[in-house]
């Protein structure tokens, strides 16, 4: 389970910071980033891992629990986004660090740490410690993960009304039997992401979609 040790060793203000979106054939990639005043109430703490390994009612359920302690003065956040063009014009792993960036940025003031989930540090203005499988071990980036995953799902809930045919409020973007097929059919959104294979091999967009914006 997620713990505090790592942020405790620092002394300092120490951000954890994950992405959310990677992997889907649309949408943005999203960033968070969260800096915990001290340990957090074992109340929270309780509710908090890697967002993947939570359903949806245990992560709304974190979200706002997080979103009452940023109120509470318990945590500072940012959250940051790299649109699907942008993913199509620099490759996903730039994006991703884009997002990490413009996540930090949106802090009231630079950490003296972030801790990234993953291998690959983002180039951010404040020093980096790599964290593999970060979201399951750190409190903080547990946090950051489940504030871009909630902002994210919620963004392509949004996204659905309009582009109904794909089914971005089930899947989230992500390359699903039902996404690959909507896509061969209707053809590329312009949420989908060039560069990735399944959008680059789509037929263009049927001109009654194109007109849904």
């Amino acid at each position: 389970m997620p713990h505090f040790e790592y942020e405790s060793q620092v002394g300092g203000r120490v951000a954890g910071v994950d992405e959310a979106g990677r992997g889907p054939l649309a949408g943005p990639v999203m960033a968070g980033a969260v800096v915990f005043a001290g340990p957090p109430p074992a109340a929270l703490a309780r509710l908090l891992d890697d967002s993947k390994r939570l359903n949806v009612a245990a992560r709304q359920a974190a979200f706002a629990a997080l979103l009452q302690a940023a109120a509470e003065g318990l945590l500072e956040y940012g959250i940051g986004a790299a649109s699907a063009a942008e993913i199509g014009q620099i490759n996903i792993l730039r994006a991703t660090h884009l997002a990490m960036a413009r996540a930090i940025a949106r802090l009231p003031s630079l950490p003296a740490l972030a801790l990234i989930d993953g291998n690959r540090p983002p180039p951010l203005p404040c020093p980096t410690q790599c964290l593999v499988g970060g979201d399951g071990i750190s409190l903080s980036i547990a946090a950051a993960s489940i504030l871009a995953k909630v902002v994210r799902d919620r963004a392509m809930a949004r996204l659905h009304p309009r582009w109904p045919a794909y089914g971005f409020a089930q899947h989230a973007g992500y390359p699903t039997a039902m996404h690959r097929a909507a896509l061969a059919e209707h053809g590329a959104s312009p949420h989908h992401r060039r560069g990735f294979g399944p959008v680059d091999r789509a037929p263009a967009l049927k001109a009654a979609d194109s007109r849904r914006r």
